[in-house]
């Protein structure tokens, strides 16, 4: 089932990017994040009902819900807007891949988890193989102001990312399900986000063409109902740590799409990039190898 989850989770959030490219145009993109969650919170409100499930959390997870709802439905999709402004996607997508490292720390900190090797291994081995396949988008921006500021809003955005996955890991310790959290942290996330874009005076907009109409309900139902759904989970199953190595993977996806649909072509460096990232996968996944009782030191 992990597997499985996993899986669903790279291919829906690594195929995202040419919805998001699709909604790029008249719609300001802070009322494209709050059409797209929006719906996805009332598909999984309407879900909740049909299953007989919906209810509020519990009083001691409504703050822990609106906050994860703050972090990961509205606060890091600004931060990712922001730095895309300023610096390539490919660079925005290895910073936003340190999330591996950036929530191993806070699962030793928060819920004193150890620091294990395979975990910050595999990580820096998948984040030296997204630098490599991304080396000549990061070798043509130097470290001027904007470049600066992109990966301030870069950085910005994951660690909000990491924390709305600590917030997921403590309220499923609470018993909250994730399908339950993520209807009312969506809501609350699209929410906090309309009321704050009318208070900056960006005023409401909808594009009804078809191209976007097609893009926001993959959007809001595949990336977000099924795709936060399924990560959550394994959040809750495999830990932070080991559940973010999807951030390094699914950049992986969305440049074979791109190999198909805009050119793009791998090369050397992309391609010893991509072993860098498999190996890291196999390290993180690899399940610690078993001593035989009988082998075992002698205490003696």
């Amino acid at each position: 089932m992990n597997t499985f989850l996993y899986v669903i989770t790279v291919l829906v959030w690594g195929s995202t990017w040419i919805a998001l490219k699709l909604q790029l145009g008249s719609v300001p993109i802070v009322w494209s994040i709050v059409w797209r969650f929006a719906l996805a919170a009332a598909v999984l409100l309407a879900l909740l009902v049909a299953r007989r499930q919906l209810r509020p959390p519990v009083r001691a997870a409504w703050s822990l819900v609106a906050a994860q709802g703050v972090c990961l439905f509205c606060v890091n999709f600004i931060c990712f807007m922001n730095a895309s402004r300023f610096i390539p996607s490919g660079l925005v997508a290895v910073v936003f891949s340190t999330a591996t490292l950036w929530n191993a720390l806070g699962a030793r900190w928060v819920f004193g988890r150890p620091l294990t090797a395979p975990v910050l291994g595999g990580g820096a081995l998948g984040l030296a193989g997204l630098i490599a396949m991304f080396w000549p988008e990061i070798a043509a921006h130097g470290a001027g102001a904007q470049t600066l500021a992109g990966l301030g809003w870069a950085l910005g955005g994951t660690l909000c990312f990491s924390c709305g996955n600590l917030l997921s890991a403590r309220l499923q310790a609470l018993g909250e399900t994730p399908l339950l959290t993520n209807a009312w942290g969506m809501a609350w996330g699209a929410l906090v986000l309309a009321v704050g874009s009318l208070a900056a005076g960006v005023a409401p907009s909808f594009d009804a063409s078809p191209t976007y109409v097609r893009a926001w309900l993959y959007l809001a139902v595949a990336g977000s109902v099924v795709g936060f759904t399924a990560y959550l989970i394994l959040v809750g199953r495999l830990g932070p740590e080991r559940a973010a190595y999807c951030t390094v993977l699914f950049p992986l996806v969305a440049l074979t799409i791109s190999s198909v649909v805009e050119g793009y072509r791998f090369t050397t460096p992309a391609l010893a990039g991509l072993a860098l990232v498999m190996a890291g996968n196999v390290i993180i996944f690899r399940k610690p190898r078993r001593i035989p009782v009988g082998a075992q030191p002698s205490t003696k």
